[in-house]
Protein backbone atom coordinates (compact mmCIF):
# COMPACT_ATOMS: atom_id res chain seq x y z
CA UNK A 1 0.00 0.00 0.00
CA UNK A 2 1.02 3.33 -0.54
CA UNK A 3 -0.21 7.21 0.36
CA UNK A 4 -1.54 10.02 -1.91
CA UNK A 5 -4.58 12.48 -1.55
CA UNK A 6 -6.98 14.10 -3.11
CA UNK A 7 -7.40 18.36 -2.95
CA UNK A 8 -11.14 18.99 -1.11
CA UNK A 9 -11.71 22.63 -0.01
CA UNK A 10 -9.11 23.73 2.66
CA UNK A 11 -7.93 20.05 2.58
CA UNK A 12 -5.67 17.57 1.70
CA UNK A 13 -7.75 13.84 1.63
CA UNK A 14 -5.33 11.63 2.63
CA UNK A 15 -5.76 7.71 2.11
CA UNK A 16 -4.03 3.99 0.84
CA UNK A 17 -3.91 2.70 -2.06
CA UNK A 18 -2.60 -0.51 -3.55
CA UNK A 19 0.49 -0.22 -5.20
CA UNK A 20 -0.85 -1.12 -8.38
CA UNK A 21 -2.70 2.13 -8.54
CA UNK A 22 -1.06 4.68 -11.18
CA UNK A 23 -0.33 8.50 -9.27
CA UNK A 24 -0.84 10.64 -11.94
CA UNK A 25 0.07 14.26 -10.85
CA UNK A 26 1.76 17.42 -11.65
CA UNK A 27 5.63 18.54 -10.99
CA UNK A 28 5.97 20.46 -7.91
CA UNK A 29 7.96 23.67 -7.65
CA UNK A 30 9.72 25.46 -4.86
CA UNK A 31 8.57 28.86 -3.58
CA UNK A 32 10.29 31.62 -4.99
CA UNK A 33 12.04 32.81 -2.12
CA UNK A 34 12.60 36.62 -1.86
CA UNK A 35 9.48 37.09 -2.99
CA UNK A 36 9.37 40.89 -2.90
CA UNK A 37 12.86 41.58 -4.52
CA UNK A 38 11.73 38.75 -7.79
CA UNK A 39 8.66 40.74 -8.37
CA UNK A 40 10.42 44.07 -8.41
CA UNK A 41 13.19 42.42 -10.51
CA UNK A 42 10.46 41.11 -12.70
CA UNK A 43 8.57 44.36 -13.12
CA UNK A 44 12.07 46.02 -14.50
CA UNK A 45 13.05 43.25 -16.75
CA UNK A 46 9.35 42.14 -18.13
CA UNK A 47 8.78 40.32 -21.08
CA UNK A 48 8.37 41.63 -24.51
CA UNK A 49 8.05 44.98 -23.50
CA UNK A 50 10.34 48.11 -21.21
CA UNK A 51 10.00 48.07 -17.48
CA UNK A 52 6.43 48.91 -16.08
CA UNK A 53 8.20 52.48 -14.73
CA UNK A 54 9.57 53.29 -17.95
CA UNK A 55 5.95 52.25 -19.49
CA UNK A 56 4.51 54.95 -17.26
CA UNK A 57 6.93 57.82 -17.66
CA UNK A 58 6.44 57.37 -21.16
CA UNK A 59 2.58 57.58 -21.33
CA UNK A 60 2.52 59.90 -18.31
CA UNK A 61 -1.29 58.41 -17.31
CA UNK A 62 -3.51 60.41 -15.39
CA UNK A 63 -5.55 57.60 -14.25
CA UNK A 64 -5.00 53.78 -14.21
CA UNK A 65 -7.17 50.40 -13.60
CA UNK A 66 -6.22 46.88 -12.67
CA UNK A 67 -8.35 44.37 -13.04
CA UNK A 68 -7.62 40.92 -10.55
CA UNK A 69 -9.43 36.86 -10.94
CA UNK A 70 -12.70 36.95 -8.77
CA UNK A 71 -13.27 34.49 -5.73
CA UNK A 72 -12.99 31.49 -8.39
CA UNK A 73 -9.39 31.38 -8.80
CA UNK A 74 -6.38 31.04 -6.44
CA UNK A 75 -3.81 34.26 -7.45
CA UNK A 76 -2.25 35.75 -4.56
CA UNK A 77 -2.95 39.29 -5.57
CA UNK A 78 -2.55 40.33 -1.63
CA UNK A 79 1.65 39.14 -2.99
CA UNK A 80 1.98 41.26 -6.01
CA UNK A 81 -0.35 44.12 -6.03
CA UNK A 82 1.74 46.54 -3.92
CA UNK A 83 4.56 46.62 -5.61
CA UNK A 84 2.10 47.21 -8.52
CA UNK A 85 0.15 50.16 -6.89
CA UNK A 86 3.20 51.33 -5.59
CA UNK A 87 4.95 51.88 -9.03
CA UNK A 88 2.17 53.62 -10.26
CA UNK A 89 2.00 55.99 -7.84
CA UNK A 90 5.76 56.14 -8.31
CA UNK A 91 4.94 56.94 -11.62
CA UNK A 92 2.63 59.82 -10.62
CA UNK A 93 -0.92 58.52 -10.57
CA UNK A 94 -2.73 59.67 -7.81
CA UNK A 95 -4.33 57.14 -5.47
CA UNK A 96 -7.77 58.36 -6.01
CA UNK A 97 -7.37 57.98 -9.68
CA UNK A 98 -6.39 54.11 -8.96
CA UNK A 99 -9.14 51.54 -9.47
CA UNK A 100 -8.95 48.03 -9.17
CA UNK A 101 -11.67 45.81 -11.00
CA UNK A 102 -12.65 42.27 -9.75
CA UNK A 103 -12.89 40.58 -13.25
CA UNK A 104 -15.95 38.40 -12.41
CA UNK A 105 -17.11 37.28 -16.22
CA UNK A 106 -20.06 35.55 -15.88
CA UNK A 107 -19.88 35.08 -12.04
CA UNK A 108 -21.98 35.87 -9.12
CA UNK A 109 -21.04 39.31 -7.82
CA UNK A 110 -18.40 39.42 -4.61
CA UNK A 111 -18.98 39.94 -0.83
CA UNK A 112 -17.04 42.42 0.87
CA UNK A 113 -15.09 40.09 3.05
CA UNK A 114 -14.42 38.37 -0.56
CA UNK A 115 -13.41 42.06 -1.89
CA UNK A 116 -10.80 42.27 1.64
CA UNK A 117 -9.55 38.66 1.08
CA UNK A 118 -8.88 39.16 -2.66
CA UNK A 119 -6.36 42.13 -2.49
CA UNK A 120 -6.21 42.77 1.06
CA UNK A 121 -7.32 44.82 4.03
CA UNK A 122 -4.75 47.89 3.57
CA UNK A 123 -5.70 47.65 -0.50
CA UNK A 124 -9.46 47.50 -0.04
CA UNK A 125 -9.25 50.31 3.05
CA UNK A 126 -7.01 52.62 0.75
CA UNK A 127 -8.27 52.09 -2.99
CA UNK A 128 -11.76 51.71 -4.69
CA UNK A 129 -12.56 48.14 -5.07
CA UNK A 130 -15.10 47.30 -7.65
CA UNK A 131 -16.62 44.33 -9.28
CA UNK A 132 -17.64 43.69 -13.05
CA UNK A 133 -21.13 43.07 -13.85
CA UNK A 134 -21.60 42.11 -17.79
CA UNK A 135 -25.25 42.35 -18.22
CA UNK A 136 -25.05 46.18 -16.83
CA UNK A 137 -24.78 47.97 -19.97
CA UNK A 138 -24.36 51.51 -18.55
CA UNK A 139 -20.62 50.30 -17.17
CA UNK A 140 -20.02 48.99 -20.79
CA UNK A 141 -18.37 50.46 -23.73
CA UNK A 142 -18.47 49.27 -27.24
CA UNK A 143 -15.39 48.68 -28.68
CA UNK A 144 -15.99 46.52 -31.54
CA UNK A 145 -19.15 46.66 -34.22
CA UNK A 146 -18.74 43.17 -36.05
CA UNK A 147 -19.14 41.55 -34.01
CA UNK A 148 -20.87 43.57 -31.22
CA UNK A 149 -18.35 43.57 -28.04
CA UNK A 150 -18.26 45.62 -25.36
CA UNK A 151 -15.60 45.84 -22.32
CA UNK A 152 -16.29 47.49 -18.59
CA UNK A 153 -16.13 51.49 -19.18
CA UNK A 154 -13.91 51.93 -15.87
CA UNK A 155 -10.79 49.46 -16.74
CA UNK A 156 -11.45 50.72 -20.99
CA UNK A 157 -11.41 54.48 -19.78
CA UNK A 158 -8.49 54.15 -17.89
CA UNK A 159 -4.86 55.75 -19.46
CA UNK A 160 -2.93 53.08 -17.95
CA UNK A 161 -4.40 49.07 -18.03
CA UNK A 162 -2.82 45.91 -16.38
CA UNK A 163 -4.04 42.42 -16.47
CA UNK A 164 -2.87 40.32 -13.48
CA UNK A 165 -3.77 36.77 -12.81
CA UNK A 166 -2.07 33.32 -12.84
CA UNK A 167 -1.39 30.64 -15.69
CA UNK A 168 -3.17 27.46 -15.27
CA UNK A 169 -4.37 24.39 -17.30
CA UNK A 170 -7.93 25.52 -18.65
CA UNK A 171 -10.42 22.84 -19.81
CA UNK A 172 -11.39 25.48 -22.36
CA UNK A 173 -9.26 27.69 -23.30
CA UNK A 174 -5.83 25.34 -23.29
CA UNK A 175 -4.52 27.90 -20.40
CA UNK A 176 -5.94 30.44 -17.80
CA UNK A 177 -4.16 34.31 -17.64
CA UNK A 178 -3.38 36.22 -20.33
CA UNK A 179 -6.21 37.71 -22.26
CA UNK A 180 -8.49 35.84 -20.20
CA UNK A 181 -7.99 38.75 -17.58
CA UNK A 182 -10.20 40.73 -20.51
CA UNK A 183 -11.98 38.06 -22.11
CA UNK A 184 -14.30 36.98 -20.64
CA UNK A 185 -13.28 38.37 -17.20
CA UNK A 186 -14.63 42.18 -18.10
CA UNK A 187 -16.77 41.83 -21.29
CA UNK A 188 -20.43 42.35 -21.78
CA UNK A 189 -22.86 38.84 -21.46
CA UNK A 190 -23.34 38.21 -25.45
CA UNK A 191 -19.53 38.10 -25.59
CA UNK A 192 -19.30 35.43 -22.71
CA UNK A 193 -21.86 33.77 -24.68
CA UNK A 194 -20.11 33.47 -28.07
CA UNK A 195 -16.94 32.87 -25.93
CA UNK A 196 -18.62 29.51 -24.66
CA UNK A 197 -20.94 29.40 -27.59
CA UNK A 198 -21.99 25.56 -28.90
CA UNK A 199 -19.56 25.86 -32.39
CA UNK A 200 -17.12 26.88 -30.20
CA UNK A 201 -16.95 24.02 -27.54
CA UNK A 202 -17.50 21.49 -30.02
CA UNK A 203 -13.99 22.29 -31.77
CA UNK A 204 -11.46 19.50 -30.14
CA UNK A 205 -8.90 21.89 -29.92
CA UNK A 206 -11.03 23.73 -27.42
CA UNK A 207 -9.56 21.99 -24.51
CA UNK A 208 -6.54 21.91 -21.69
CA UNK A 209 -3.05 22.29 -22.93
CA UNK A 210 -3.54 24.13 -26.80
CA UNK A 211 -3.72 27.60 -27.84
CA UNK A 212 -2.55 27.11 -31.40
CA UNK A 213 -6.61 26.75 -33.56
CA UNK A 214 -8.25 26.79 -30.07
CA UNK A 215 -11.14 29.04 -30.51
CA UNK A 216 -11.86 29.93 -27.23
CA UNK A 217 -8.27 31.04 -26.79
CA UNK A 218 -8.20 32.83 -30.32
CA UNK A 219 -11.74 34.81 -29.70
CA UNK A 220 -10.03 35.65 -25.79
CA UNK A 221 -6.89 36.85 -27.73
CA UNK A 222 -8.70 38.84 -30.40
CA UNK A 223 -11.16 40.62 -27.70
CA UNK A 224 -8.67 41.41 -25.65
CA UNK A 225 -6.13 43.07 -27.80
CA UNK A 226 -8.89 45.70 -28.42
CA UNK A 227 -8.84 46.91 -25.27
CA UNK A 228 -5.30 47.85 -25.40
CA UNK A 229 -3.73 46.65 -22.35
CA UNK A 230 -0.39 47.92 -21.56
CA UNK A 231 0.95 45.69 -19.11
CA UNK A 232 0.24 42.27 -18.11
CA UNK A 233 1.65 40.36 -14.73
CA UNK A 234 0.65 36.40 -14.68
CA UNK A 235 2.01 34.09 -11.51
CA UNK A 236 2.50 30.69 -12.02
CA UNK A 237 1.56 28.86 -8.86
CA UNK A 238 3.17 25.27 -6.80
CA UNK A 239 1.01 22.38 -5.43
CA UNK A 240 0.74 24.56 -2.26
CA UNK A 241 -0.48 27.28 -4.10
CA UNK A 242 2.48 29.79 -3.67
CA UNK A 243 4.12 31.57 -6.80
CA UNK A 244 6.61 29.48 -8.20
CA UNK A 245 7.51 31.47 -11.32
CA UNK A 246 6.53 35.50 -12.47
CA UNK A 247 5.45 36.06 -16.40
CA UNK A 248 4.73 39.42 -17.00
CA UNK A 249 5.38 42.45 -19.88
CA UNK A 250 3.66 41.90 -22.91
CA UNK A 251 -0.02 40.59 -23.10
CA UNK A 252 0.56 38.09 -25.48
CA UNK A 253 4.45 36.91 -25.59
CA UNK A 254 4.03 37.10 -21.41
CA UNK A 255 1.26 34.86 -21.42
CA UNK A 256 3.09 32.58 -24.01
CA UNK A 257 6.25 32.04 -21.96
CA UNK A 258 3.97 31.39 -19.06
CA UNK A 259 2.37 28.83 -20.81
CA UNK A 260 5.66 27.06 -21.74
CA UNK A 261 6.59 26.95 -18.19
CA UNK A 262 2.99 25.72 -17.13
CA UNK A 263 3.12 23.22 -19.57
CA UNK A 264 6.08 21.79 -18.80
CA UNK A 265 5.64 21.65 -15.11
CA UNK A 266 1.87 20.39 -14.90
CA UNK A 267 1.79 17.36 -17.78
CA UNK A 268 1.85 14.13 -16.78
CA UNK A 269 2.72 11.45 -19.80
CA UNK A 270 0.38 7.95 -19.27
CA UNK A 271 1.35 4.79 -21.43
CA UNK A 272 -2.41 3.68 -21.15
CA UNK A 273 -6.31 4.26 -20.37
CA UNK A 274 -7.45 3.26 -16.74
CA UNK A 275 -11.12 1.71 -15.68
CA UNK A 276 -11.42 4.15 -12.94
CA UNK A 277 -10.03 7.51 -12.35
CA UNK A 278 -10.45 9.09 -9.18
CA UNK A 279 -10.19 12.46 -9.08
CA UNK A 280 -11.01 16.16 -7.32
CA UNK A 281 -12.20 19.66 -8.11
CA UNK A 282 -9.19 21.10 -7.24
CA UNK A 283 -9.85 22.17 -3.70
CA UNK A 284 -11.00 25.52 -2.69
CA UNK A 285 -11.52 27.72 -4.20
CA UNK A 286 -11.98 25.88 -7.44
CA UNK A 287 -14.72 23.65 -5.77
CA UNK A 288 -16.41 26.23 -4.89
CA UNK A 289 -19.49 24.69 -6.68
CA UNK A 290 -20.96 21.80 -8.69
CA UNK A 291 -20.30 24.25 -11.79
CA UNK A 292 -16.57 25.08 -10.98
CA UNK A 293 -16.23 21.22 -10.57
CA UNK A 294 -17.09 20.46 -14.04
CA UNK A 295 -13.70 21.57 -15.33
CA UNK A 296 -11.81 18.25 -12.65
CA UNK A 297 -14.01 15.54 -14.66
CA UNK A 298 -12.74 17.14 -17.74
CA UNK A 299 -10.02 17.06 -16.98
CA UNK A 300 -9.37 13.89 -15.93
CA UNK A 301 -11.27 12.31 -19.61
CA UNK A 302 -7.81 11.31 -21.17
CA UNK A 303 -6.70 9.02 -18.48
CA UNK A 304 -10.16 7.23 -19.42
CA UNK A 305 -11.18 4.64 -21.48
CA UNK A 306 -14.33 4.63 -23.51
CA UNK A 307 -16.74 2.99 -21.33
CA UNK A 308 -14.62 4.08 -18.10
CA UNK A 309 -15.68 4.81 -14.31
CA UNK A 310 -15.01 8.37 -13.10
CA UNK A 311 -15.16 9.27 -9.07
CA UNK A 312 -14.40 13.01 -8.22
CA UNK A 313 -15.10 14.98 -4.68
CA UNK A 314 -15.68 17.97 -4.67
CA UNK A 315 -16.49 20.53 -1.49
CA UNK A 316 -18.95 22.58 -3.18
CA UNK A 317 -19.35 24.88 -0.23
CA UNK A 318 -21.67 27.15 -2.47
CA UNK A 319 -23.80 24.56 -3.74
CA UNK A 320 -24.66 23.94 -7.74
CA UNK A 321 -24.07 26.74 -9.19
CA UNK A 322 -25.73 29.78 -10.38
CA UNK A 323 -29.69 29.86 -11.00
CA UNK A 324 -29.08 29.33 -14.95
CA UNK A 325 -27.20 26.57 -14.50
CA UNK A 326 -29.30 24.65 -11.89
CA UNK A 327 -32.63 25.69 -14.72
CA UNK A 328 -30.74 23.79 -17.09
CA UNK A 329 -30.10 20.57 -15.25
CA UNK A 330 -33.09 20.11 -13.85
CA UNK A 331 -34.54 20.40 -17.33
CA UNK A 332 -32.68 17.96 -18.70
CA UNK A 333 -32.55 15.67 -16.24
CA UNK A 334 -31.78 11.73 -17.65
CA UNK A 335 -31.85 13.61 -20.89
CA UNK A 336 -28.52 15.00 -21.72
CA UNK A 337 -28.46 13.64 -25.20
CA UNK A 338 -31.81 15.70 -26.00
CA UNK A 339 -29.52 18.74 -24.18
CA UNK A 340 -26.90 18.34 -26.96
CA UNK A 341 -29.19 17.78 -29.78
CA UNK A 342 -31.27 21.41 -28.65
CA UNK A 343 -27.70 23.22 -28.67
CA UNK A 344 -27.26 22.32 -31.79
CA UNK A 345 -30.52 22.85 -33.69
CA UNK A 346 -30.61 26.27 -31.82
CA UNK A 347 -26.30 26.99 -31.90
CA UNK A 348 -26.85 30.54 -32.60
CA UNK A 349 -28.23 31.07 -29.50
CA UNK A 350 -26.44 30.67 -26.42
CA UNK A 351 -27.81 30.80 -22.73
CA UNK A 352 -26.00 31.40 -19.94
CA UNK A 353 -24.24 28.53 -18.38
CA UNK A 354 -25.24 25.92 -21.14
CA UNK A 355 -21.50 25.82 -21.76
CA UNK A 356 -20.98 24.11 -18.54
CA UNK A 357 -23.31 21.29 -19.13
CA UNK A 358 -21.75 21.11 -22.64
CA UNK A 359 -18.62 20.79 -21.16
CA UNK A 360 -20.19 17.82 -18.84
CA UNK A 361 -21.37 16.18 -21.96
CA UNK A 362 -18.12 15.61 -23.03
CA UNK A 363 -17.52 13.18 -19.62
CA UNK A 364 -21.06 11.73 -20.09
CA UNK A 365 -20.09 10.68 -23.41
CA UNK A 366 -17.14 8.24 -21.87
CA UNK A 367 -18.59 7.54 -19.09
CA UNK A 368 -22.56 7.71 -19.13
CA UNK A 369 -25.01 8.59 -16.29
CA UNK A 370 -24.04 5.38 -14.64
CA UNK A 371 -20.63 5.34 -14.05
CA UNK A 372 -20.23 9.05 -13.18
CA UNK A 373 -19.59 9.32 -9.55
CA UNK A 374 -19.90 12.47 -7.38
CA UNK A 375 -19.24 12.86 -3.52
CA UNK A 376 -19.65 15.75 -1.23
CA UNK A 377 -19.63 15.35 2.50
CA UNK A 378 -23.10 15.61 3.68
CA UNK A 379 -24.63 14.88 -0.08
CA UNK A 380 -26.46 18.35 0.19
CA UNK A 381 -26.57 18.27 -3.62
CA UNK A 382 -28.09 15.38 -3.99
CA UNK A 383 -30.79 15.83 -1.25
CA UNK A 384 -34.38 16.49 -2.90
CA UNK A 385 -32.99 14.77 -6.17
CA UNK A 386 -31.32 17.94 -7.57
CA UNK A 387 -28.93 15.71 -9.17
CA UNK A 388 -30.37 12.57 -9.23
CA UNK A 389 -30.20 10.85 -12.71
CA UNK A 390 -27.70 13.14 -13.79
CA UNK A 391 -24.73 11.76 -11.02
CA UNK A 392 -24.85 8.12 -10.34
CA UNK A 393 -24.24 8.08 -6.27
CA UNK A 394 -25.65 4.84 -4.59
CA UNK A 395 -22.65 2.56 -5.01
CA UNK A 396 -20.57 4.96 -2.71
CA UNK A 397 -19.92 3.55 0.59
CA UNK A 398 -19.93 6.30 2.96
CA UNK A 399 -17.41 6.57 5.80
CA UNK A 400 -16.44 8.01 8.68
CA UNK A 401 -14.40 10.31 7.06
CA UNK A 402 -14.04 11.51 3.52
CA UNK A 403 -10.52 9.34 3.63
CA UNK A 404 -12.53 6.21 4.51
CA UNK A 405 -15.04 7.17 1.85
CA UNK A 406 -12.74 7.36 -1.14
CA UNK A 407 -10.83 4.34 0.28
CA UNK A 408 -13.85 2.57 0.65
CA UNK A 409 -15.32 3.16 -2.91
CA UNK A 410 -11.81 1.96 -4.67
CA UNK A 411 -11.55 -1.14 -2.20
CA UNK A 412 -15.30 -1.92 -3.88
CA UNK A 413 -14.50 -0.70 -7.08
CA UNK A 414 -11.50 -3.73 -7.06
CA UNK A 415 -13.57 -6.65 -5.35
CA UNK A 416 -15.74 -6.19 -8.62
CA UNK A 417 -13.04 -5.46 -11.17
CA UNK A 418 -10.06 -7.59 -10.21
CA UNK A 419 -7.94 -6.78 -12.85
CA UNK A 420 -9.27 -3.06 -13.17
CA UNK A 421 -6.23 0.08 -14.44
CA UNK A 422 -6.98 2.34 -11.96
CA UNK A 423 -5.35 6.11 -11.38
CA UNK A 424 -5.50 8.99 -8.67
CA UNK A 425 -5.15 12.43 -10.19
CA UNK A 426 -4.17 14.17 -6.54
CA UNK A 427 -4.51 17.79 -8.02
CA UNK A 428 -7.34 17.34 -10.48
CA UNK A 429 -7.58 19.97 -13.04
CA UNK A 430 -4.08 21.33 -12.43
CA UNK A 431 -3.09 18.58 -14.27
CA UNK A 432 -2.59 17.86 -17.53
CA UNK A 433 -2.79 14.68 -18.89
CA UNK A 434 -1.42 13.24 -22.08
CA UNK A 435 -0.81 9.99 -24.06
CA UNK A 436 3.24 9.55 -24.35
Amino acid sequence: MKETYLLYGNSKIKFQVPDSIDILELKDSPNIENIDKVIEKSLCNPIGTKSLSSLIKEKKPRTAAVTISDITRAVPNPVFLPHLLRTLEKGGIQRKNIIIVVGTGMHRQSTKSEHIHLVGAHIYKNYRVIDHIAGDGRNLTKVCEDPPVSVNSNFLRADFKIVTGFIEPHFMAGYSGGRKGVCPALVDLKTIQKFHGYETLSSPLAMEGILEGNPCHETALKVAKTADVDFLFNVALNRNLRISEIFCGDLEEAHICGCDYVSAQATCFIDHSYDLAVTCAGGFPLDINYYQSVKGMCMALPALKQGGSLFQISECREGVGSKPFQDILHSYKNRWKDFLRDIEINKNITKQDQWEFQMLCRVLNITGTKHLYFFQEGRSLLEGGLLEGLIHCSPVLMGKSISETVGNFIHTYLKSHKQAQIAVIPTGPYTILRRR
